[in-house]
């Protein structure tokens, strides 16, 4: 079937593996997008042959990940493709700049990911003067979201995505759809040209309420997509969706004033955290 017209938002795959890409391209007839990152990469079944052969460098690495990239996008040739910079503490701009440059080049209308770090914002700053689509990760706070809004002033509508991650809040018994609410709420007020992206989405709730409140954006891992379209919620109007209570701390919403991005508070453990996972996924690829 064709995507139904009632539903607004744009629905992406996240994972790393073409096979699944073909996979809920014709369960649900179409797919707007696909999302990747380093860890999803790690697990694709042919990455992970080459790894256990032997002969992945931290150079033919890349190539792989490009004929994933090329993969997802022959799958879905109008979708939008985000691909992720490799970055940890050492990562310099200048690196950070070179390899978004380079991934942007990959096909038309790529989205380079890029960590909500002072650097990541400095290099997405820097991309989108040029032209190049960026894809904002590993969002956990109001904050990052109005950083990412402030630096990215001028860029098109549609160019820059940010990516709350709703689960890996849940995780610490925090309710992360808040933090979806409240940047929707936020960017609304400010006429913000930065599409949200909903990450992290791990459940049918979290699904529902993206679509209720119109995120411009959900990727969800296949599983989840599978599950959501046998139930026939593909078929329901966004209205009618039901979300359950939650016993997790709620998140307050923040009247914040647009400022330079740099006078925000970006820090968040949580993005520390991923930014460090993603990284020990990318070398374990080729690490002895």
């Amino acid at each position: 079937m064709n995507k139904p017209e009632y539903i607004k938002t744009q629905i992406f795959l996240d994972s790393g593996d073409p096979a699944e890409t073909k996979i809920l391209f014709e369960k649900l007839g179409f797919l707007d997008g696909q999302t990747t990152n380093p860890s999803l990469v790690a697990k694709n079944p042919e990455i992970q042959k080459l790894k256990n052969d032997g002969v992945l460098t931290n150079e033919s690495i890349w190539v792989e990940y490009n004929k994933v990239a090329n993969d997802i996008k022959n799958i879905i040739p109008s979708g939008s493709i985000s691909v992720e910079v490799y970055s940890d503490d050492a990562t310099s701009f200048e690196t950070m700049c070179e390899q978004g440059r380079i991934l942007s080049k990959w096909f038309s209308g790529i989205y380079v990911k890029l960590p909500i770090t002072h650097t990541g914002i400095s290099v997405a700053k820097v991309l989108v003067s040029e032209g190049i689509n960026v894809n904002m990760t590993l969002c956990f706070s109001q904050d990052q979201a109005a950083a990412v809004h402030s630096a990215t002033k001028g860029a098109k509508k549609g160019q820059v995505y940010v990516s709350p991650f709703v689960g890996r809040l849940d995780d610490i018994g925090i309710y992360g759809l808040d933090l979806i609410g409240n940047i929707l709420k936020m960017y609304k007020e400010w006429g913000s040209h930065v599409s949200v992206l909903g990450a992290s989405i791990r459940s049918i709730d979290h699904v529902n309420y993206c679509l209720k409140n119109e995120a411009e954006i959900i990727t969800a891992p296949l599983a989840l997509w599978i599950k959501w379209e046998e139930e026939g919620r593909l078929l329901k109007l966004p209205s009618d969706l039901i979300i359950s209570v939650t016993d997790k701390k709620q998140i307050d919403y923040l009247e914040l004033e647009q400022k330079n991005w740099e006078e925000y508070n970006i820090k968040h453990d949580l993005t520390d955290k991923g930014l460090e996972k993603f990284a020990t996924d990318w070398k374990s690829l080729f690490s002895k």
